[in-house]
């Protein structure tokens, strides 16, 4: 769920306006999972710029402290995770660890990168769900090695059905600064957007819900 309906109109007008979400209708994208869309969010570019790169983990920093108690560490989920993860981990003055998608080949091949204590409370850190899997991966890697795990958070969610079910399944609370239907609520004022566009990205939301 989105955390603030001011601050989901806010980031996804940020996301559109530095083209970290780029639109097309009429030729799809296929996304790393093989899914066609005619939406693709690239929330690295976003760290291109410091206003929204700000707002970003400032808002970040707002969410956890009202949706989590007291919280020892800061878990970035790789790659794309681990910016924003250590921003609000400096902004929270808190630990910070990433999560790797695989461990390391050489070395002490570890899957986490940084300090975990057993027991310590864990916020996990993406820059979106699309299916929540990197995500659940994550919070499965970091429960083997002690973590109490209290919630993820993103800066975009998708809003499938599935995502809700990924977490509901590790039985993680979950929350995002913005997501799809507060970006359709933008673009349905945007000219540069015809009725029949839109109409389609509505129909494909539907369609992957």
């Amino acid at each position: 769920m989105i955390y603030r309906k001011d601050i989901a109109l806010k980031v996804a007008e940020y996301l559109l306006e530095i083209k970290a979400i780029k639109l097309n209708p009429q030729d799809l994208f296929t996304w790393a999972s093989g899914i066609q869309s005619p939406i693709y969010c690239d929330n690295r570019v976003s760290l291109a710029y410091p206003e929204v790169r700000s707002y970003i983990r400032n808002s970040f920093a707002e969410l956890v402290k009202a949706k989590f108690e007291k919280i020892d560490l800061i878990a970035g989920v790789a790659t794309a995770g681990i910016a924003h993860g250590a921003l609000l981990a400096d902004a929270l003055g808190l630990p910070f660890c990433y999560v790797r998608s695989k461990p390391k080949e050489h070395g002490t091949q570890s899957l986490i990168e940084g300090k975990l204590n057993e027991g310590d409370k864990v916020v996990v850190v993406e820059d979106l769900f699309s299916t929540g899997g990197s995500t659940v991966k994550a919070i499965h890697a970091l429960r083997e090695e002690g973590a109490h795990i209290q919630g993820a958070v993103a800066i975009f969610n998708y809003g499938f059905d599935k995502v809700d079910k990924a977490f509901a399944r590790t039985e993680t609370p979950f929350y995002t600064l913005s997501n799809f239907e507060s970006l359709l609520s933008l673009l349905e004022k945007d000219t540069r957007y015809t009725a029949d566009q839109l109409s389609a990205m509505k129909s494909w939301y539907e369609h992957m819900e």
